[in-house]
């Protein structure tokens, strides 16, 4: 074999620009060896192979890393009520450093020199992943092709790389454009640029994929019971058809075709991305919906308010934060996720939820082992334990500096 500049593992997602970027790194002289993660993102893998080690590749990985972005990735978020800005669940964040990390450990086993991607030098995955290669394997190199002149003064669009492609007989799969790009993983889809740049376009109805319109969803309502055991959903049970489910990626899959069916999950943001670009971005996130909607209210009868008050003020945005820049293999990352779970022993009970039209909406709640609720302590019907005069002492220890303020205006 001719030598070569080294060996480069290629994140390949089987599309075109990764297709044509393979065969420029060839050009380029170097090994490419492929890799492609499994995280329930809807692609026909065997496909994808064929077309690497037929475009050049020298052998092409699968790996189904979907487990473990559910366990390590997805349920740890749900336990933080991990979210953007107010509105975004970090989808295609949290599926990053679990494609990451995998790509590292098969680039040190196959003495990889390089990694390489095919983020674009505007987003904010370009950032996740480097971030998370050189945590990793401080030594590796990184071939961004977006982000050498070479390759992007040469394919300054789509038409660039149709002729490259047709060069070099790269496959390409015709299908009827979609004016739009899309990231799919198992917690979300994104849909951006394209139409979509103007912020006041409204999505075409047939751009969604994966709910229904939530004005097509069914007519009759979705019951289901979900278990929390320390914050994380331990069982499902659908009232409806008497479905149960217990094993961690199977139930969240299960939550995904309920949220589906029922046109949950939907929502239409401007972001500001971390590089500092104001960006659109339309979301399908079904069954981690239905989770932060549960998970919210199970803590409100279980959780200590002062646990509840720290953690939502100091870890959730930290975490959130670390996301969606791309610093979870951090120091602050590290600290963070371990708090998380610390902050959740006492999150175990049972959330009643209808699923209808579009809405997560909670008709109950109860917890058999907690009991920081207590009825008669709440009651305005039954004193309890809590004498009424109690108040008045508290309301004016409360009122103290409200008076002495009011008498200095």
């Amino acid at each position: 074999m001719a030598p070569t500049k080294g060996k480069v593992l290629l994140a390949y997602s089987g599309g075109l620009d990764t297709s044509c970027i393979l065969v420029w790194l060839l050009e380029q002289g170097y090994e490419v060896l492929a890799y492609m993660a499994n995280v329930g993102q809807e692609e026909d893998f065997a496909a994808a192979e064929q077309k690497a080690l037929a475009i050049g590749a020298s052998k092409v990985y699968i790996e189904d890393l979907r487990r473990e972005f559910v366990e390590e990735l997805i349920y740890p978020a749900v336990q933080a009520n991990a979210i953007y800005e107010g509105v975004y669940l970090l989808g295609t964040s949290l599926a990053r450093p679990v494609i990451a990390r995998r790509q590292i450990e098969i680039a040190q086993q196959e003495g990889c020199t390089h990694v390489s991607h095919g983020c674009t030098g505007k987003g904010n995955d370009q950032v996740r992943f480097e971030l998370a290669y050189y945590a990793l394997e401080p030594s590796i190199q990184v071939i961004a092709p977006w982000r050498v002149p070479e390759f992007f003064n040469r394919f300054q669009g789509r038409n660039d790389l149709l002729a490259y492609a047709a060069e070099k007989n790269i496959p390409v799969v015709q299908t009827a454009a979609k004016p739009w790009s899309t990231d799919e993983n198992l917690f979300h889809i994104s849909y951006e640029a394209g139409i979509l740049e103007d912020p006041n376009v409204t999505p075409p109805k047939d751009m969604w994929k994966l709910t229904v319109d939530p004005e097509e969803a069914p007519n009759t309502p979705e019951r289901i019971h979900i278990t929390f055991t320390e914050g994380r959903p331990t069982k499902v049970e659908n009232i409806s058809d008497k479905t149960v489910v217990t094993d961690p990626l199977e139930l969240f899959i299960y939550l995904n075709t309920l949220a589906r069916r029922n046109g949950i999950g939907r929502i239409d943001i401007v972001e500001n991305r971390f590089i500092g670009i104001k960006s659109r971005g339309c979301y399908e996130t079904p069954g981690g919906t239905i989770l932060r909607v549960a998970h919210l209210d199970i803590e409100g009868l279980v959780l200590d308010r002062e646990v509840r008050q720290y953690r939502d003020e100091h870890l959730t945005p930290a975490l959130s934060k670390i996301l969606y820049n791309g610093l979870y293999f951090s120091p602050e990352g590290s600290f963070i996720t371990s708090s998380i779970a610390g902050s959740q022993k006492s999150v175990n009970g049972v959330v009643r939820l209808k699923l209808y039209k579009g809405s997560v909406i909670v008709e109950g709640r109860y917890s058999e082992t907690e009991k920081l609720y207590d009825m008669e302590e709440s009651s305005m019907d039954v004193h309890g334990g809590f004498s009424p005069l109690d108040s008045e002492g508290f309301i004016k220890i409360q009122s103290i500096r409200l008076k002495k303020w009011k008498g200095q205006q």
